[in-house]
């Protein structure tokens, strides 16, 4: 990190952050506090600007002032060596006693400060963006430019209906009275619900895993340091990542992608050159607070947990073999949604949407028939060395050196939002939903039809107040 920190200071003009211009900058949150960041600020805004300006705190005046130290003790040593009657009369010894202590005098005032200094330095390059591609759009996600579109809306001839009411009429998709279950925007899946999700899973895995890709399990709890790698601030506030009560486990948080435990298994390890490029697929529960509860309280397209498989590459230096990695994940979403028969489009994500590590970003879109809109299904980022320097991921070249890697990562298959895509781009007059062909020998059926059993009856509190009927005897 402090090598990406020094490389912006060096070269401010070549150094473009993901917000184009200064003054779209949002405010983005300070990092983590623990032990080294306890008393600092929460919150900070940050920009280019800000973050090279930390060169001029009185940190780099003692890196200054510790050379000259050293110069006035030689010199001073030299004088020592001669008469000392000669010494005490020499102007120059004069001069070197004033100057030693002018400096032992700023050392004095700086050294207290050193250390809230050296964590206000790290805190500010924490905050430091990527570089951006000179191709990405500028701007915020309304400038993303359309790349490709694949299939076409389906045709209904009746009015589509949402996901949520599919799910609940085929009883594969419980979302009410779950407040006192598991909270807001908790959702359970049974029966052809359930095993839509183990299908997808597996069809993704089989078709990655015969891709090349090596099949991993990640841990779902994970240190602030690898969040902070990957660009993420687990403590920040606002935060969409849940952490775990400090009383009882000390800096442990739950993963909101497979990303992070992917990025942590590397972690100051290196590779072999001949194993570049690695490829790598998970798939993990993921758990994100999504703080903005007033956008779509209801469904499946925003909620706290959910399954995702994920893939991530490692790959050596230079951006033409990390941007063809890229590419290849790419072309390994389209080719498994138009698999799985969706209608969607892929955009190049503009400057405002690429976070702080991704160099370049492509989403997929998918139709959603009832929402009556496009919805993000997938992203793919190329993150070039911003996570290896942090992380501390290398390789050894051919001639046995070590140099900081690129990685890529990945959706592969978003579980809930790819539930939403099917079932209502599949869904029949009659209420039943077709089934995928790519799925069909993973669910055993071409149709999800109505249950068979009888629905839960609600027998808890706040139910429905029956209307009252009035009491013939009193009407004598």
């Amino acid at each position: 990190m402090w090598v990406a920190f020094r490389h912006s200071s060096e070269a401010p003009a070549t150094f473009r952050p993901s917000c184009p211009r200064p003054a779209e900058c949002a405010s983005r949150p300070a990092a983590r506090k623990n032990g080294r960041t306890a008393g600092l600020p929460s919150e900070s805004t940050v920009t280019q600007g800000s973050c090279i300006g930390v060169e001029d705190h009185p940190t780099t005046q003692m890196g200054t002032l510790r050379p000259r130290e050293g110069e006035r003790f030689a010199q001073g040593t030299q004088l020592v060596n001669q008469d000392h009657s000669q010494v005490q009369q020499d102007p120059q010894y004069k001069a070197l006693r004033t100057r030693g202590r002018e400096i032992r005098k700023q050392l004095v005032l700086l050294y207290p400060r050193e250390d809230q200094l050296e964590e206000q330095f790290y805190l500010q390059a924490l905050k430091l963006p990527n570089q951006t591609h000179p191709d990405v759009p500028a701007g915020d996600e309304s400038q993303a430019r359309v790349l490709q579109v694949v299939g076409e809306k389906p045709a209904f001839s009746f009015q589509p209906r949402g996901h949520v009411e599919i799910g609940e009429k085929l009883d594969i998709i419980r979302q009410k009275r779950l407040s006192h279950v598991s909270g807001h925007r908790s959702y359970y899946l049974r029966g052809a619900g359930a095993l839509l999700q183990h299908s997808l899973v597996s069809f993704t895995l089989s078709k990655l895993v015969g891709r090349g890709f090596t099949p991993m399990t990640v841990p779902d709890l994970l240190r602030g340091a690898v969040f902070e790698g990957c660009g993420m601030t687990p403590n920040a506030s606002p935060s969409h990542v849940y952490s775990i009560d400090p009383s009882h486990f000390e800096d442990l948080h739950l993963a909101g992608t497979g990303e992070v435990g992917l990025a942590g298994y590397f972690m100051d390890h290196s590779v072999a050159f001949r194993d570049l490029p690695v490829r790598m697929v998970c798939s993990s529960t993921c758990y994100r607070a999504e703080t903005d509860t007033g956008r779509e309280p209801r469904g499946l397209y925003r909620v706290h947990h959910f399954t995702k498989v994920e893939m991530f590459g490692v790959t050596g230096p230079g951006l033409e073999q990390s941007s063809q990695l890229l590419k290849e994940f790419l072309s390994l979403q389209v080719e498994i949604l138009t698999e799985l028969g969706l209608h969607f489009r892929v955009l190049d994500m503009p400057t405002q949407e690429l976070g702080l590590p991704a160099y370049r970003k492509f989403d997929i879109e998918a139709w959603m028939p009832g929402r009556g809109r496009f919805g993000e299904v997938t992203s793919a980022s190329n993150c070039t060395d911003f996570q290896s320097r942090r992380l501390h991921i290398m390789f050894h070249t051919e001639a046995g050196e070590l140099c900081f890697a690129h990685t890529v990562n990945a959706t592969a298959c978003a579980i809930p939002r790819v539930l939403i895509a099917l079932l209502e781009s599949n869904q029949q007059k009659d209420g039943s939903v077709l089934v995928p062909p790519a799925l069909q020998p993973y669910l055993g059926t071409d149709r999800i039809t109505a249950p068979t059993h009888d629905p839960l009856q609600y027998i808890g509190p706040n139910q429905p107040q029956k209307p009252r009927l009035p009491d013939p005897s009193a009407s004598g």
